[in-house]
């Protein structure tokens, strides 16, 4: 009994010392569960919104990326459609003139030269009422590429005369060959000058052609009109021809190269004489109309009439043009094979050979065609190189015609010597 009794206070006792081991300081380090969780909450939360805000970040990045992607695709689509465009082939409709002057075998000699670029399909020549017309027609979008008169070109990107109130929307290609007026009378008409058109019978070219333009305002520099005249006549170069070899018509104008076809024909049935343009009427034309020029038609020239005396005139450049809206590249092929054929010996319209291939960027008075300027400016570009290489091999000529002359030139023992 008494063994009993001790060995449950000795158990008691050591239970007491157990106890004393988990007291006050243990308490106080302890952390209740639910402090503890509430502890690290904020750190697990922060690391949240850091993988949050990280993955945003990388959305963000990766829809930039792939925006940048689709703005490039957009962009090379579109180069792709600009360059598929640009390399599809047209076709032309030039317009020219009547059959019996310059224009209309220019146009044909030039068919082949366009058709020859992959850019050209198709080159249809049409025979027109001529400048006004071609004019119109290309406004109009019944022609891409016509030759007319600066006087017309000039007046219809200004809105005046027969474009009052409409300018024309064109542009420049090429200068060409210049249009003579060419003032022709019957030797027995007693025609000497434009004033003594008082009172005759007098062709003036078609309605509304360039040749009519011209007629109208050297007829006003000498001081006369319509009016002042017995009988004015629109008719184009043939009919004219006709009515002067039948005595119906005293002079007829005619603007346009020399010689012109229609005139020489004249010439082997009828006695004419060509009436100046000179003194006060040119003068006066020179003086407003910035698209006139003088002009001379030589004497003793075969190829220019053969004339017994030289006539002195006005002239004024014809112009190559097409609309404004052609394609650049399509311009710029239709200026370089025209720049070419006119350096190259394969000419043939005599018109084409009255004028260098270097001037047909001068003395526009119509916007150039910017597909065109860019030939131009490539042209002067070579041109520039050539000369600057000229000027090089010239300048090494001189120096070693120098060193000859003053004795300094080596031999060619010292030249072995100085490359050993």
């Amino acid at each position: 009994m008494t063994t009993r009794i001790w060995i449950q206070a000795a158990a008691l006792g050591l239970s007491g010392v157990m106890l004393a081991g988990c007291s006050d300081d243990a308490d106080d380090k302890a952390v209740p569960a639910d402090d503890m969780d509430t502890q690290e909450q904020p750190a697990d939360n922060a690391d949240a919104k850091s993988e949050t805000a990280e993955s945003d970040q990388d959305t963000a990045k990766d829809d930039d990326k792939n925006q940048d992607k689709a703005d490039q695709d957009k962009t090379d689509q579109d180069k792709t459609d600009q360059d598929k465009t640009e390399a599809e082939a047209v076709s032309l409709i030039f317009g020219t003139g009547g059959t019996g002057g310059s224009y209309y075998p220019i146009g044909g000699a030039l068919k082949s030269v366009f058709e020859a670029s992959d850019l050209i399909d198709n080159v249809q020549v049409v025979s027109t009422g001529a400048s006004v017309q071609n004019i119109n027609n290309i406004n109009d979008g019944l022609n891409q590429i016509a030759i007319v008169m600066s006087d017309v070109a000039y007046d219809a990107v200004n809105g005046d005369n027969q474009f009052d109130g409409e300018p024309a929307d064109i542009n420049a290609l090429a200068g060409l060959y210049p249009n003579v007026v060419q003032v022709v009378a019957t030797a027995d008409s007693g025609i000497e000058n434009i004033a003594d058109l008082e009172g005759k019978r007098v062709g003036v070219g078609k309605v509304g052609s360039g040749v009519e333009q011209s007629a109208t305002k050297v007829i006003e520099s000498a001081g006369i009109s319509y009016d002042d005249m017995a009988q004015v006549s629109h008719t184009g170069y043939a009919d004219s021809v006709t009515s002067m070899s039948n005595g119906n018509l005293d002079a007829a104008f005619f603007t346009s190269g020399v010689p012109n076809s229609s005139i020489t024909g004249l010439m082997q049935s009828t006695d004419i004489t060509f009436v100046p343009v000179e003194d006060d009427v040119a003068d006066k034309l020179l003086e407003q109309y910035p698209y006139y020029e003088t002009y001379t038609m030589p004497a003793g020239a075969p190829e220019r009439y053969d004339l017994d005396e030289e006539v002195n005139t006005v002239a004024i450049r014809n112009m190559l043009i097409v609309g404004s809206d052609m394609r650049d590249d399509v311009a710029a092929e239709l200026t370089q094979r025209f720049h070419d054929y006119l350096a190259s010996d394969k000419i043939s319209v005599a018109a084409l050979k009255q004028f260098d291939a270097d001037t047909m960027d001068e003395n526009l008075v119509v916007p150039l065609h910017p597909g065109a300027e860019s030939v131009y400016q490539s042209v002067a570009d070579d041109d520039d190189a050539a000369d600057a290489k000229d000027d090089e091999a010239e300048d090494a000529d001189e120096a070693e015609d120098d060193a000859a002359a003053a004795g300094d030139k080596p031999d060619a023992d010292d030249a072995d010597s100085a490359e050993s």
